[in-house]
């Protein structure tokens, strides 16, 4: 799927691509692929905290080796999680990014994730605005979907153009 998004990229001459990755093998896996292409990548982690209180899943390590490769690492809190989430856990109910981030869901978590990292790489100024991007994301551990995507900033957050989906689970 790695090889897939990065042909498409070319393809398209789309320069960027962001990708989630917690721990940085999947973002040291789409380099392999990507290297011969020179593109930017924008790895995107969990906030710190995501699994308990002050725990980074990226170690130290990780961030520095990738880093020496030119990936930009950006840990921030989850575009469609934050203060929503929290509310949620405390009062219960739905609130809207939860409502947005289960219809995207409908497509495959990935595609949910895809959009969620490009708009918060485009917040962080990590990519240019208005240009299309490849998002990659998965489920859990690994990547599964990959979009082509023009990002708007999350204060604009319906202006975000889904173009294609270049891959994604059958499920």
């Amino acid at each position: 799927m790695l090889k897939k998004a990065v042909n498409r990229a070319t393809e398209l001459g789309i320069k960027h691509l962001v990708v989630a990755s917690n721990t940085g093998k999947t973002a040291l896996e789409l380099y392999k692929e990507a290297k011969s292409a020179q593109l930017h990548i924008v790895c995107v982690t969990h906030h710190v905290g995501f699994l308990g209180s002050g725990i980074d899943e990226m170690k130290k390590e990780m961030r520095e080796k990738l880093a020496a490769l030119n990936i930009d690492v950006y840990t921030s809190t989850h575009l469609m999680a934050g203060i929503d989430r929290a509310v949620r856990k405390q009062f219960g109910g739905l609130y809207p990014a939860e409502i947005v981030a289960n219809t995207l869901r409908m497509f495959s978590q990935g595609v949910k994730v895809g959009v969620e990292i490009a708009v918060m790489s485009l917040d962080a100024g990590l990519i240019p605005y208005g240009e299309d991007v490849i998002a990659i994301g998965g489920t859990n551990r690994g990547a599964d979907s990959a979009i082509v995507v023009r990002p708007a900033h999350s204060s604009e957050f319906f202006k975000t153009e889904i173009k294609e989906i270049i891959a994604k689970p059958l499920n």
